[in-house]
């Protein structure tokens, strides 16, 4: 396996596309806005004109856009993957979308001869760049298996969930974790600051302790800072939080703090602060929302 196509070149793509190359990988590219994508081409990405020109003849088609629309879009549309790729292509959907759509493009691709995973990503921008990214896949599994050197070359830590959506289901369980986590870390941030507090020393200190994460391991720095430049949207954590909530819902779960976060994120999205990153959300409690 080694042609590879790529669909949707933002923030996290180009990196994964990066390393693909890196790790020996022929890909060609497929973006809206092209003329965005111009620096991994002169790396050796090869840019097609259209979904169906980057689908055909590939080994495996990868696809990591914003929405569950978009996703339903470079699928099923008019020239879109399913149409597109040839017989026996790994369709890879890496976009965190949801489980039922992850089921009905497995079952798509399946009646067409081709294998469909989803496997959706965590650790942001600076996973993307380094190849650290956790990889959450769902589908058969000797169709993971013969897809599992593709995502070694762009992430550290691979995880096989089982039947057509459950990577999906994992990803919705790590996204109610981070909404938790972020929280938290601005209601802490925003008492330090209250009281007086060194918030850079003590967040320094206890990232040893009890309350050490990721989160504010990568997070903390950016808010203190002011930084609120996208590694992750603000609009993109929102749709994700959503499609929890949704499959919450659906299973008859009560999950209190996502349902406040996401409260919380939708009226900065409200205020206009949908393409910040998800540090923004300090701004919720620094302001008279």
């Amino acid at each position: 396996m080694k042609a590879i196509g790529f669909i949707g070149v933002g923030i996290m793509g180009k990196s994964m596309v990066r390393n693909l190359m890196k790790n020996g990988y022929h890909v060609s590219i497929y973006a809206r806005h092209p003329e965005k994508v111009s620096d991994v081409v002169g790396e050796g990405a090869v840019l097609c004109e259209s979904i169906a020109e980057c689908a055909a003849g590939r080994d495996a088609v990868i696809s990591i856009v914003g929405f569950p629309s978009d996703v339903e879009s470079v699928y099923f549309d008019k020239g879109g993957i399913l149409e597109s790729a040839s017989k026996g292509t790994c369709l890879i959907d890496m976009t965190t979308s949801s489980p039922a759509l992850a089921v009905r493009i497995f079952e798509a691709a399946s009646e067409r001869g081709l294998y469909a995973l989803d496997a959706p990503v965590t650790g942001g921008d600076g996973g993307a760049k380094a190849g650290t990214l956790a990889i959450l896949v769902g589908g058969l599994e000797s169709t993971f298996e013969r897809c599992l050197p593709v995502f070694e070359a762009m992430g550290k830590s691979i995880y096989y969930a089982g039947k057509a959506g459950s990577g999906q289901h994992v990803k919705m369980a790590n996204q109610i974790m981070i909404a938790g986590t972020l929280s938290g870390l601005c209601e802490s941030i925003t008492y330090m600051q209250a009281k007086g507090l060194n918030a850079d020393a003590v967040l320094k200190t206890l990232a040893t302790g009890a309350a050490g994460s990721r989160q504010l391991e990568t997070v903390s720095p950016k808010i203190l800072a002011g930084d609120d430049a996208p590694g992750f949207f603000i609009k993109h954590f929102i749709k994700d939080m959503r499609l929890a909530q949704e499959e919450a819902i659906g299973s008859n779960l009560h999950l209190d703090v996502l349902n406040m976060v996401l409260e919380h994120f939708e009226t900065l999205q409200k205020r206009g602060d949908g393409d910040l990153g998800t540090q923004a959300l300090m701004k919720y409690y620094q302001s008279d929302i």
